[in-house]
């Protein structure tokens, strides 16, 4: 498989064609090499327009997915960046392209331990992996830009409130058939906005709260 050229044209025909055109978004995304974080199992299909299985029940997410997430919370130069769900670490390499300093926490060692593996493809990278638990009583710290690469069944503010003001974090909410992505931006120190961004269904983070059942 010629990788270079898959890969450009999986910028060019699935996330160009999904409305991310930041060019330093499709920058980022034609640099990390996508085929060294994809289990090897499922290299082959490491270009496709799909989720991919990655072990623990969760997958990686479509490449057209995490450019919709790149480009809405917009990251500057010298944002400070928390990825919740480290996965494979593809998405926390883009990021780290793209910002001041990133950190990536997921609850198992294994997707943190190979992450931080898989990002040696990519020199220019910076992360920070750390395994805990998302939803553990210690404290997430302040971030500029917070991406959450699983889905909550219900929302949960506690990350938001790590935001610093000015700050954006991406999330995907609600239950399968159809989720809602969404954005949400931090005003000042009490007020939040959230602008709706598209549907999609994606595997849900480990320990959300889940959605109440109606039982008639």
């Amino acid at each position: 498989m010629d990788t270079l050229a898959a890969r450009q044209q999986m910028v060019d025909q699935q996330i160009r064609t999904w409305e991310v055109l930041d060019p330093r978004v499709l920058d980022a995304l034609s640099m990390v090499p996508r085929e060294v974080f994809v289990p090897a199992e499922y290299r082959e299909l490491a270009f496709a327009d799909a989720q991919t299985p990655i072990g623990f029940g969760q997958s990686m997410l479509a490449p057209k997915v995490q450019g919709r997430i790149l480009q809405a919370v917009s990251v500057a130069a010298t944002d400070s960046v928390l990825e919740i769900g480290s996965g494979t670490g593809y998405l926390a390499a883009a990021l780290s392209l793209l910002g001041g300093s990133t950190r990536s926490i997921d609850i198992h060692p294994q997707f943190t331990a190979s992450a931080a593996a898989n990002l040696r493809a990519v020199p220019e990278a910076r992360v920070e992996f750390e395994t805990r638990d998302a939803f553990s009583d210690a404290a997430l710290g302040e971030y500029d830009v917070i991406a959450i690469t699983g889905s909550l069944p219900v929302y949960d503010t506690r990350f938001e409130r790590a935001l610093r003001i000015g700050g954006r974090l991406f999330a995907v909410v609600g239950s399968a058939p159809v989720m809602d992505a969404i954005l949400v931006r931090r005003v000042d120190s009490s007020e939040w906005i959230r602008e709706s961004l598209f549907e999609t269904v994606i595997d849900p983070l480990i320990n959300a709260t889940a959605a109440q059942r109606f039982i008639f």
